[in-house]
């Protein structure tokens, strides 16, 4: 299932998702230029979370790293490992991230996605504490999108593009609560399959699915503490 659109049309104009969508693709193509240049794992271990690096640093050990540690929780979510990874994240944001936006309001909302990112790439490391495989994308935070999505516009319908026998392409307006809900159960389902595995992360053709599930509940609990049911918010 493909999601093309929502519904539920946003009143003001998202200029905070629009900025997050365009940073992500700037950065992007500064990692095609790193590439071409043979340094891509050398910016990926300095700048995603590698999960043995952050264990490392909270332990107090010296990380020879540009920054601090802590700060990947962030600068990951703008990182990705392929144009179909930053294509179908920046689907997502575009699609559930006007709607959230138009509820907490631009400063809380963008407060929101980035401790929604933050919190994701946690709920992932806690599985894969001693991985030395970086883990980067912006899923985790979109996953928050979508978990304060969920609950606020439940019934709002989401316009999905649905493959039939592989070659032909039909549309159906499915719930959000059903379509966020079943994502939302497939990525928990792979993450319990995966804890016994220790490469898991967006790189390498890994998929961080506790960081989309941690994310999407996270996002979730953070919502309504953010404002995302207050008086401003849209009906």
């Amino acid at each position: 299932m493909v999601p093309l659109r929502d519904e539920n049309p946003t009143q003001i104009t998202p200029y905070v998702t629009y900025a997050l969508i365009v940073a992500n693709i700037v950065i992007f193509l500064i990692e095609l230029t790193v590439q071409q240049q043979g340094q891509l794992d050398s910016f990926f271990q300095w700048w995603a979370v590698v999960p043995q690096q952050l264990s490392a640093s909270f332990q107090g050990e010296p990380i020879a790293s540009p920054v601090p540690e802590w700060f990947t929780l962030f600068s990951s979510q703008f990182l990705h490992g392929g144009f179909l990874h930053i294509a179908g994240n920046m689907l997502f944001l575009w699609i559930f991230g006007n709607n959230v936006e138009e509820c907490l309001g631009h400063v809380k909302y963008l407060i929101f996605y980035l401790l929604c990112g933050a919190l994701a790439a946690l709920s992932q490391w806690y599985f894969s504490m001693d991985s030395t495989i970086p883990s980067l994308g912006a899923s985790g935070a979109i996953a928050g999108v979508m978990g304060a999505y969920i609950l606020r516009y439940p019934q709002a319908k989401i316009v999905t593009l649905i493959p039939l026998f592989g070659i032909i392409f039909t549309t159906v307006r499915i719930p959000a609560f059903f379509f966020l809900g079943f994502w939302f159960v497939q990525q928990a389902f792979y993450g319990v399959a995966s804890v016994a595995q220790t490469n898991i992360g967006m790189q390498g053709g890994g998929i961080a699915y506790w960081a989309h599930a941690g994310g999407f509940v996270f996002g979730a609990i953070l919502g309504p503490l953010f404002g995302l049911f207050s008086e401003r918010s849209p009906r």
